[in-house]
């Protein structure tokens, strides 16, 4: 019994040393849970905030992409709008000229009609007053004829 007992102390005692073994020199494979966990933290931090940076950078983009096509839109209407303009000044000044050529057949047309009125009216007024200077000498004539005519009747 005294070896048995001499073997247990001997077991303990070994058992003792390796407990005190392991408080000193904790074994290089255990890890912290909570160093993990923090490490786990500051990746995913880092990857927020590079992912924030990304979405930065694309909202950036599309602000260019969205700028380009308002330009390209912006040129395109200002091509239109001077194109546009363009052919309206060219409409109206054939509109101009046209007017300006109906307007000169139409002074030459109510001229020709103004001159035809008084060569009318002329002709008119020269026959009449042909007729009434006719009319007036066929009456004087006759006055004298029968002034002549009853003179020469009270004298014979």
């Amino acid at each position: 019994m005294v070896n048995q007992k001499g073997q247990a102390q001997k077991i303990m005692k070994q058992a003792e040393e390796e407990v005190v073994k392991l408080t000193i020199e904790p074994p290089e494979q255990i890890m912290d849970p909570l160093t993990e966990l923090l490490g786990r933290a500051q990746r995913a931090y880092a990857d927020y905030i590079s992912a924030q940076k990304e979405v930065a950078r694309a909202y950036k983009e599309r602000e260019q992409q969205v700028e380009k096509a308002y330009k390209e839109v912006e040129a395109q209407a200002n091509k239109a709008w001077d194109k546009a303009v363009g052919q309206a000044l060219a409409i109206r000044e054939k509109a101009i000229q046209q007017a300006e050529e109906t307007s000169k057949k139409a002074s030459g047309k109510a001229t020709e009609v103004y001159q035809e009125s008084v060569d009318k009216a002329s002709k008119v007024r020269k026959e009449t007053l042909s007729q009434a200077w006719k009319v007036c000498k066929d009456t004087t004539e006759q006055a004298w004829e029968i002034f002549q005519g009853e003179k020469v009747s009270k004298q014979g």
